[in-house]
């Protein structure tokens, strides 16, 4: 049955791309009343393909002159808006009617201006507009996309930034090298947290190590859903250090703790029940990652278990995050590559696990969960 299937979806596939292709069937197609509506919708997808580069720039500017701020409290006229920002007026009237286009803003009544639906999230989440304007790395070393598919590029931002990426000692980073980085994947844990938090029950343990955790805000959202846990951050030392004031301020100094070291080579704090790995694993090429999961199989008990949490490459289900998006970045990063969720299940018989769950997210960012137990 399954092998039918295949075939019939083979078949249907390369009639749709021989139709696709076709200019005939375009010209058709622009003048058929129904089939015009769905030839529109493919073309303007094409054409926001085209675009998108434009789009994040448009975005980019709003976030870095802190428009969205300005609305917080309710629309304003549109020519005080325009006049406080830092372009002459043509300039920002063309950025505020691109703002409007990508629902970042509003037109409220003929002169005044407000959040857009799209706006209004991002106001709301600290962590998507810290990732905004971490992207200008992103779009420097992708001027030359080729030579990045290629690894013909050393030394890109994006490696110079996760400074530990590239490190042939990353236990000997000091303050300076891990401090941007850090802070970082500590203002966009949140919504990683609580997606996590809703897919998997913390409570049903009694100690959480989280690896590779830098400044301790998963394991401080953890703990805070979860009043009898108990939870320890693992990181390089510099990270880690920043992660034990972190979680003193939080008011968990009594019931989490922060260990420093190089979570690939080093023996790994014991007594946890529960491992996680929360956009840890993708970081890592193939070999330092299968290091780090037999790593965990060896400091987990019986019973123990390890939750992963990562975007994923769902192949052929029109994943874009975790093939198009990450797939980029960790090339441009020079370390790790997004996986499918049989690869990690694949890597995690192989370390020693011996029941794999897998489960979706719900959230901001696309998450899979992969839950690994010892027995």
């Amino acid at each position: 049955m399954r092998d039918a299937w295949r075939a019939w979806r083979d078949r249907w596939a390369r009639w749709r791309d021989a139709t696709l292709s076709n200019p005939s069937f375009h010209a058709w197609a622009a003048q058929a009343p129904i089939v015009r509506l769905f030839a529109r919708r493919e073309a303007r997808a094409m054409f926001d393909l085209c675009a998108g580069f434009v789009y994040s720039q448009v975005l980019g500017v709003i976030v870095r002159l802190d428009v969205l701020e300005q609305l917080r409290h309710g629309p304003v006229p549109m020519t005080r808006l325009r006049a406080s920002l830092p372009l002459p007026p043509e300039g920002a009237q063309v950025l505020l009617d691109a703002a409007i286009a990508l629902r970042l803003l509003e037109l409220r009544g003929r002169d005044a201006i407000g959040l857009g639906p799209r706006g209004a999230v991002l106001l709301a989440n600290p962590g998507l507009r810290a990732m905004v304007l971490h992207h200008e790395m992103f779009y420097a070393d992708l001027q030359d996309p080729l030579a990045v598919l290629r690894g013909e590029r050393h030394g890109t931002r994006l490696g110079q930034y996760w400074a530990y990426a590239q490190s042939a000692t990353p236990g000997a980073l000091d303050e300076d090298a891990v401090a941007r980085y850090s802070a970082l994947m500590s203002v966009s844990q949140d919504m990683v947290s609580q997606a996590v938090i809703h897919a998997y029950d913390f409570t049903r343990h009694r100690r959480l190590l989280d690896i590779g955790g830098g400044e301790g805000r998963f394991v401080i959202n953890v703990l805070d859903s979860a009043p009898a846990l108990e939870g320890v951050v693992f990181d390089l030392p510099a990270v880690a250090a920043r992660a034990l004031a972190r979680l003193e301020a939080a008011g968990h100094a009594a019931r989490a703790d922060s260990v420093g070291g190089n979570f690939v080579t080093d023996a790994l704090p014991a007594g946890a029940d529960v491992v996680t790995l929360v956009r840890v694993l993708h970081d890592h090429d193939d070999e330092p990652a299968r290091r780090l999961l037999r790593n965990i199989r060896a400091a987990l008990p019986d019973g123990g278990r390890l939750v992963i949490a990562e975007p994923m490459i769902e192949r052929g289900r029109g994943d874009v995050v975790g093939a198009a998006y990450f797939g980029m970045y960790l090339k441009a990063m020079g370390s790790g590559r997004p996986r499918t969720p049989e690869e990690v299940r694949r890597m995690l018989g192989e370390a020693g696990f011996a029941q794999v769950d897998v489960r979706p997210t719900s959230g901001p960012l696309p998450l899979t969960l992969v839950i690994a137990s010892v027995n």
